[in-house]
C-alpha cells in the first residue's frame, strides 16, 4: 500500500511537471507569435519543426503547410555562400548572421536579415536551429533606387564633362568600364573590356609610350597621369587624358581606379589659339617693320648705292687706254660684298615679316641683338637723335628659342625706348643695350 502511494505521488509529480513545461511552451509559443521578426526552428537535418505567426505572414503559408518540410526548398532560399559553410560556421561558432533572399507562395522575393543559432542538449549533442529574421525588402528596394539614382547622375555627369570611369584589376585584366568610357572609346558595351581594346583604339605612334608608362606605374605600384591620342576607324584623332589610382589590397594584388577624359575639344582651342598667337606675333612684326620703313630703306639703299658706285668706277676703269683690270677686280669684289649685304638685309626681313610655325634652335643672345641693331635699329636711333650703346657679353651660354621671335621682342623694346627718348628734351639721349 505504501509503494502504490509512493508511486502515485511520484506520477502526479511527473504529470503536473509535464503539465508545466507544456504550460511554458505554449506560453513561449504564444509569445513568439506575438513578435513581428519571423521565427522557426528547424532540427540538424534542416526539417522545420516550429513556424509563428510573423513567418506566416511573410512566407503566406500557414505552419501545417511548413513543419516537416525542408527550410531551403521550401523557401527556395538563396545563401550569400554555401550552405555548409554557414553549417560549418554555426557548428563552429553557435551562431551565423548574413542576409538571405526567399521566395514567397505567390512567387515574390523576400530579403530577410537572418541570424542562427544553435541549440544544444545537456550533454552538448547538437539539437536544432533557431533562425529569426527581419523583413528587409523595402530597405533594400530604397537602397537599390538610391543606388541606381547614384549611377543615372554619375552617368549624366560623365557625359556632361566627356569624363568616363573604370576599374583595372592588373593580375586578372578584367576592367570594368562606365557608359562614358565605351562612348569615348566609341566601342560597343557587348564587347568585352580589356587592355588590349584600349591599345586597339591607341594611336599607333603613341601605343609605345602608353605601354612604358604603365609599366613603369605597375612596376612602382603608383599612380600614373598622362596624355596620349587615339585613332578612331574613321581616320579622327581624339586627345585622350588618362589619370589612374592605385590600390594595393596586399602584397600581390594591384588595381587601378582610373579616369578618362576626352579632351580633343581642349586640344583644338589651345590649336587655335596658338595660331591666333602667331599671327598675332606675324601681324606686330609686320607693324613694326613698317614703322622703320625709312630705316629699312636706308639699310637697303646703301649696299645698292655701293654697287651703282662700284659699277661705274669699274667701266671708267676699263675704259682707259690700258685698263686697269686691278681696280676693276677691287670694284667688283666689293659689289659683290655689297649684293652679299643687300640679300642678308632683305633675307632677315622676309623672316621677320614671314608667318611661320616657330621652331626653337640653340642660340646666343647677343649675336640676336647684333644683329637686330646692325640691321635697321641703328640707322632709326640715329633719326631720332639717339645714341645706341651696345654692351654684349662675349660667349653667353646658348638658349633654345625661336629666332624670329626672339628678334622681334628685341625690336620691340629698342624701339620702345627710342620712342620713349624722344619725350627727353633736356640731359644725354643714350639707349644702352646690354646682355650678360
Amino acid at each position: 500500500m505504501v509503494s502504490y502511494m509512493n508511486t502515485s505521488l511520484v506520477v502526479t509529480a511527473l504529470v503536473r511537471h509535464m503539465l508545466r513545461l507544456v504550460t511554458a511552451q505554449r506560453e513561449q509559443a504564444r509569445f513568439l507569435d506575438l513578435t513581428y521578426d519571423t521565427v522557426f526552428v528547424r532540427d540538424m537535418n534542416n526539417a522545420i519543426s516550429y513556424w509563428n505567426c510573423a513567418t506566416e505572414e511573410l512566407c503566406a503559408l500557414k505552419k501545417d503547410e511548413a513543419i516537416a518540410k525542408i527550410s531551403s526548398r521550401l523557401l527556395q532560399t538563396r545563401f550569400p555562400i554555401p550552405l555548409d559553410e554557414i553549417t560549418e560556421t554555426l557548428l563552429r561558432t553557435g551562431s551565423w548572421d548574413g542576409e538571405l533572399i526567399g521566395t514567397r507562395r505567390d512567387g515574390q522575393q523576400v530579403v530577410v536579415a537572418s541570424r542562427l543559432s544553435l541549440q544544444r542538449g545537456e550533454n552538448g549533442q547538437p539539437l536544432g536551429k533557431l533562425e529569426t529574421n527581419i523583413d528587409i525588402t523595402e530597405r533594400k528596394r530604397a537602397e537599390e533606387a538610391l543606388r541606381r539614382s547614384q549611377a543615372q547622375y554619375l552617368a549624366e555627369a560623365q557625359k556632361l564633362n566627356l569624363t568616363g570611369s573604370f576599374g583595372w584589376n592588373v593580375a586578372s585584366g578584367e576592367i570594368f568600364w562606365s557608359e562614358q568610357s565605351f562612348s569615348i572609346l566609341e566601342y560597343d558595351p557587348a564587347i568585352p573590356s580589356t587592355m588590349e581594346e584600349v591599345l586597339q583604339r591607341t594611336h599607333p605612334d603613341d601605343v609605345p609610350f602608353v605601354q612604358q608608362e604603365l609599366k613603369q606605374a605597375i612596376d612602382a605600384r603608383q599612380d600614373f597621369n598622362f596624355e596620349h591620342r587615339l585613332l578612331m576607324p574613321d581616320g579622327s584623332i581624339k586627345h585622350l587624358r588618362v589619370v589612374a589610382h592605385a590600390v594595393k589590397e596586399d602584397t600581390s594584388k594591384l588595381q587601378y581606379f582610373r579616369a578618362i577624359k576626352d579632351i580633343t575639344a581642349t586640344r583644338r582651342t589651345e590649336e587655335q589659339l596658338h595660331e591666333t598667337r602667331a599671327e598675332l606675333a606675324h601681324m606686330s612684326r609686320v607693324t613694326a617693320l613698317g614703322g622703320l620703313s625709312a630705316s629699312i630703306a636706308h639699310k637697303v639703299g646703301q649696299p645698292l648705292a655701293a654697287i651703282v658706285t662700284n659699277g661705274e668706277a669699274s667701266l671708267r676703269w676699263l675704259g682707259h687706254a690700258t685698263p686697269q683690270l686691278d681696280e676693276v677686280q677691287a670694284c667688283v669684289q666689293r659689289i659683290i660684298a655689297d649684293g652679299q649685304h643687300a640679300v642678308k638685309v632683305v633675307r632677315c626681313i622676309r623672316k621677320l615679316t614671314k608667318r611661320d610655325t616657330p621652331r626653337k634652335v640653340q642660340l646666343d643672345l647677343s649675336e640676336v641683338v647684333n644683329d637686330v641693331a646692325s640691321l635697321v635699329v641703328q640707322h632709326e636711333a640715329l633719326s631720332h637723335q639717339v645714341s645706341l650703346r651696345l654692351k654684349l657679353a662675349p660667349e653667353l651660354p646658348l638658349r633654345s628659342a625661336d629666332r624670329i621671335e626672339l628678334q622681334q621682342v628685341v625690336l620691340n623694346l629698342v624701339i620702345n625706348g627710342i620712342q620713349a627718348i624722344d619725350e627727353v628734351s633736356d640731359g644725354p639721349r643714350e639707349l644702352l643695350v646690354e646682355t650678360r
